[in-house]
């Protein structure tokens, strides 16, 4: 009876040492920062080198670094993928603990017999054997699926800073295009009045002044439709960075990216799988499922369970011994869950083919179109400067009386237009070399001018 209180002490000990609960209650709130300038950003935790080196000062406001930097920091996406990424961790060390062995412990209290009974007891320790045999590919699979967990949290950074720089270069192009639209429709506004004037002293005919206003209105839509869409981007911009609706954001700084160097580009496409992390998550995965089918495997030998016991009864003698349970593989023999764990193994496996190719296919998709943008854009640019010169020259031939102000504002709508065109055809490249950043996992390679 004293190793029974002994065994009974010592359990009662080890529960002291487990965890405490603490209630959490939840906030039906929204809560948003206050300002930019009272969130701290830590450079050390950026996922991308460009990041972790760059200061970050939101005070004169926020470049294209120090927006996609606050976007890491702040989003709360990302913030929901480090608690799964918590979790995760959570799983593996649980994975990780070996098996509690089994205490039980029975009492029997005698109401009616012969004199000098006595109560009797049985007590038992048991142990799961089977839980030793698996605890390795158990721990196994629950480490790479935490690594698997980490890698899609860094996948998942380097989208988010992706998409940060994707509405900084969208916010720029629009406002450069909606500066432009205005420019052009002070032009039709005082063609406009003009055309007005001559049509109450006769000189212009009513359709040529109707297709003025046409014109305008047209306009107008445009920069309506502009106007809406830049709003969208902030709203979106602000949901990115975890800030309120109506928070204003103070967007500085220019969205360059050099030209890009093609041979660097493809030799960083054969190493995509070593480079980009939802690739390396892939592989942790599948090397998780790879530990999972093996644990399947070793489940199908016999389970076994040992233990020892020690009893009296109510004559008061006293027996210990010990007992062995052995499952039978002769039906299951866990052939369903080999065959699952087996199937999963060859999807993940298909999937990571998918994947890498798909990635391959996308950068060399981009550097085709990113080709033929740029010869748009050299050809855009030379009408550009073609219609400015032009522009110039009317200038000088409207003040000395040789066109018309019809003419002349005609001239210069068409190089706004154009201007325009330039505009949104260096909103799509950048946007486009966005987009290549994540494929490649890490900086652009680039020319080198002083190469």
């Amino acid at each position: 009876m004293k190793k029974t209180l002994l065994i009974l002490s010592l359990t009662v000990a080890g529960l002291g040492g487990c965890a405490a609960y603490r209630p959490s209650p939840l906030d039906a709130k929204p809560r948003f920062p206050d300002r930019v300038p009272h969130l701290v950003v830590q450079s050390a935790r950026m996922p991308l080198p460009e990041l972790a080196t760059h200061r970050f000062d939101p005070s004169d406001g926020l470049d294209m670094t120090e927006t996609a930097m606050l976007a890491v920091a702040n989003n709360p996406q990302l913030k929901l993928a480090r608690d799964e990424a918590g979790i995760a961790r959570a799983q593996a060390f649980a994975a990780g603990l070996l098996p509690d062995p089994q205490l039980s412990l029975t009492r029997d209290f005698p109401t009616h017999g012969a004199a000098g009974n006595t109560s009797a007891f049985a007590l038992g320790l048991s142990y799961d054997v089977n839980a030793l045999l698996t605890r390795s590919a158990v721990k196994n699979a629950a480490q790479a699926a935490q690594r698997q967990t980490d890698l899609n949290l860094l996948w998942q950074e380097w989208q988010t800073v992706g998409q940060a720089r994707l509405l900084f270069v969208r916010n720029l192009g629009q406002q450069q295009l909606l500066a432009v639209l205005q420019q052009e429709r002070a032009l039709l506004l005082s063609r406009y009045r003009r055309t007005q004037q001559a049509l109450a002293q006769g000189n212009f005919t009513l359709d040529a002044a109707n297709a003025g206003l046409a014109a305008l209105q047209t306009l107008d839509t445009s920069i309506n439709d502009l106007a809406r869409q830049m709003s969208g981007n902030r709203h979106e911009l602000n949901a990115l960075l975890g800030l309120a609706p109506d928070r204003p954001i103070h967007l500085v700084g220019e969205a360059r990216l050099p030209p890009l160097e093609e041979a660097g580009i493809k030799s960083a496409m054969e190493q995509i799988g070593e480079r980009r992390p939802d690739l390396l998550a892939l592989q942790a995965g599948y090397e998780s499922q790879e530990q999972r089918f093996r644990q399947a495997v070793l489940a199908q030998f016999p389970a076994l369970n040992i233990g020892l016991s020690r009893a009296r009864d109510t004559s008061g003698l006293y027996t210990q011994g010990f007992g062995i349970s052995l499952s039978l593989p002769i039906f299951n023999r866990n052939r369903g869950n080999i065959a699952i764990e087996q199937a999963t193994r060859r999807r993940l496996h298909d999937e990571y083919r998918m994947r890498i190719n798909s990635a391959a296919a996308d950068i060399a998709r981009i550097l085709e179109d990113q080709k033929l943008l740029e010869k748009q854009l050299q050809n855009v640019e030379s009408g550009v400067d073609a219609l400015a010169r032009a522009a110039k020259n009317a200038q000088s031939a409207l003040d000395a009386g040789n066109i018309d102000a019809l003419a002349y504002t005609s001239l210069r709508t068409a190089w706004l237009a154009k201007q325009a065109e330039a505009i949104t055809l260096k909103q799509t490249l950048l946007e486009q070399r966005v987009a290549l950043l994540t494929l490649i996992g890490g900086e652009l390679p680039v020319w080198n001018k002083k190469d």
